[in-house]
């Protein structure tokens, strides 16, 4: 059973998301998950597979962590996401998916972003997640 309860299991849910291993993924999620961030909410397996499956048809996604604290009731992560465009994904292909936040990305482009992330944990499992970027 897969559980957040220290920077090691939190290397292994970054090393399923850098594989797109969306269901290794989801295993570390409470239940009734909420992700939200850039006006993007996630709650089940599927809204996972569907969001990152899309974006990563254009784009191949990691996060490195350089720090990350973890206590029974919240991991705290600094980072840095790395974005490599591997296709066009263009304001047309974005603002059809309801993602007119997100900013168009032409292939070999490279974007690197700070990010704060924020798990709240219940009982190991994250419960809600949050973030932000830092300019």
């Amino acid at each position: 059973m897969a559980q957040l309860r220290s920077a090691e299991d939190y290397a292994r849910y970054a090393a399923a998301f850098n594989a797109r291993d969306y269901d290794a993924v989801f295993d570390f999620y409470d239940d009734n998950p909420r992700m939200a961030f850039f006006g993007i909410e996630i709650t089940t397996r599927q809204q996972l597979r569907d969001f990152y499956g899309f974006l990563h048809q254009y784009v191949i996604e990691t996060i490195t962590v350089e720090r990350i604290a973890v206590s029974e009731s919240l991991a705290a992560v600094e980072g840095v996401i790395r974005i490599e465009a591997t296709g066009d994904l263009t304001r047309e292909t974005l603002d059809a998916r309801g993602m007119a936040q997100f900013f168009p990305i032409t292939k070999g482009d490279v974007q690197e972003m700070r990010q704060y992330i924020h798990y709240h944990l219940k009982d190991g499992k994250i419960a809600s997640v949050g973030c932000a970027l830092v300019p």
